[in-house]
């Protein structure tokens, strides 16, 4: 592998990142110059030269092979978090390096968990730029430079081939350029359409960018302390709701249904699963909150209830009520679509809905085989016949999956916390979900909780960004010979 080729990618990723941090500057400078425009700045220019270097010294490539693709991806992921940390890091505050650390990760990966007390102490830039980490990280840091890179030929068909899994580009019948426009055009279209819905409902400009730009990259990450329960607005609780919903559906079929083509959104019974998931969970979540007394009206329960499940399921993460002292079905409710979370091809995280509807018809499909041993039964998604190898990698991943969240439970508990807290911590992180139930609750912050248990929190957040096999091939040894 050729590391030199590597680092020339890396370096690509980092002037992205600087273009962010420059406008992010801008930002300041709009909002009467706040403090957050120094630290931005610098950070703009700093990354931008460590991005140049390997520019000018490694001579351009157009051809990689698949490990180095990898580690382009990996090492694009893990660079643009070192990097993000700068304006943090420069500005202060609240921020020491395990803090920054922790936001800058939270944000690319579109976790949305915090480590402040006080987000509204913030400059705007500061605001800005954390909203951004999550637009930038929600389509891929990655997919984002092979937009703006239109001539890097057989270069780019690896990188997305890494970037995207199998099922991902199921839904993709087009060449590479074309899937990563239609990425991006799907991406800056609805993020405009959002900002201007949630100006009309009520709030502000910044406020109306800055939660687009979350919700798109199904992030979390808010300008108030309180999430959008600091609005209290039921117009803004919808529209966001809209928007979460269609983030967490595949991009391939949301554009298919634009343009009136056959294999839209309507016909994917992936969707139907994911959408009767949300209807039947917030349901029982709604109808639990009620006959409980946790809400006086069965309005409010439906309000509050169905909010939180599209917003657990979408993996977002917005909060308009404090879920850690919801009742025990409501929660566990909650935890399982913190499980299952939206569709492949999505700005979502978690195991995936078409993971999950695929292992249902392997399991049917082998009640049936017991019952007939000599029929052919064949396992169909979408009416196409799924593989055995891809079968079997959806399968692999659910159990990796799960084993890695016990065992992260039991390593988070190991340091005193307790087991909802612990193993909330841990699925929340792996799903990319943000907040969890106990100690880390929607209405929590992660500021109390320790400079352990936290760079643990970031580790789990990459592995489930990266869908854990790329990060974990970056560290085998074998690999790299």
């Amino acid at each position: 592998m050729r590391l030199n080729v590597v680092l020339r990618y890396m370096g690509i990723v980092m002037l992205l990142v600087a273009v962010f941090l420059f406008l992010s500057a801008g930002v300041s400078l709009i909002h009467g110059f706040d403090t957050g425009f120094y630290p931005l700045l610098l950070s703009s220019v700093l990354t931008a030269a460590l991005g140049g270097f390997p520019l000018i010294f490694v001579e351009k490539t157009d051809r990689i092979n698949i490990k180095e693709g990898y580690a382009i991806v990996v090492g694009g992921w893990l660079i643009a978090c070192f990097v993000g940390t700068f304006p943090y890091l420069l500005w202060g505050g609240e921020f020491d390096i395990p803090t920054a650390w922790f936001e800058s990760v939270s944000g690319f990966t579109t976790t949305g968990s915090t480590s402040l007390a006080d987000i509204e102490a913030l400059p705007n830039g500061l605001l800005f730029w954390r909203s951004c980490t999550h637009w930038l990280g929600g389509l891929g840091v990655v997919m984002f430079v092979l937009v703006i890179l239109p001539s890097l030929g057989r270069t780019k068909m690896t990188l997305s081939s890494v970037e995207m899994s199998p099922l991902a580009r199921e839904n993709y019948k087009y060449k590479t350029q074309k899937i990563v426009r239609i990425l991006l055009w799907l991406y800056v279209s609805m993020t405009l359409a959002e900002t201007v819905l949630l100006r009309v409902a009520g709030m502000d400009w910044f406020d109306a960018v800055n939660h687009a730009l979350s919700c798109m990259a199904t992030g979390g990450f808010s300008t108030k302390n309180l999430s959008l329960a600091h609005f209290n607005s039921a117009w803004i609780e919808g529209i966001t709701m809209i928007f979460m919903t269609l983030s967490a559906i595949h991009f391939g079929l949301i554009f298919a249904t634009f343009t009136g083509q056959r294999n839209n959104i309507f016909r994917s019974e992936v969707v139907r699963f994911f959408i009767a998931t949300i209807v039947v969970g917030g349901a029982l979540i709604s109808l639990n909150l009620f006959t409980t007394g946790v809400y006086p009206t069965f309005g409010q329960s439906v309000r509050y209830g169905g909010f939180q499940a599209v917003s657990v399921i979408s993996t977002t993460g917005f909060a308009t009520a404090d879920t850690s002292v919801w009742p025990p079905l409501a929660v566990m409710v909650l935890i399982l679509m913190m499980f299952q979370c939206g569709c492949a091809g999505s700005t979502s995280g978690g195991i995936k809905s078409d993971r999950v509807w695929l292992s249902l018809k392997v399991l049917r499909a082998r009640i049936l085989q017991q019952q007939h041993p000599n029929a052919v039964i064949r396992v169909k998604l979408n009416n196409v016949t799924q593989s055995e190898q891809l079968i079997g990698l959806a399968l692999l991943f659910i159990v990796i999956y799960i084993l890695i969240t016990v065992v992260g439970s039991i390593m988070i508990s190991a340091t005193g916390m307790d087991l909802m807290s612990s193993f909330s911590l841990v699925a929340a992180s792996m799903g990319n979900v943000g907040p969890g139930f106990g100690e880390v609750g929607s209405m929590a912050n992660f500021s109390e909780i320790s400079p352990l248990v936290r760079f643990m929190s970031t580790l789990f957040m990459l592995l489930g960004r990266l869908e854990i096999f790329g990060l974990i091939q970056l560290f085998l040894i074998k690999w790299w010979k």
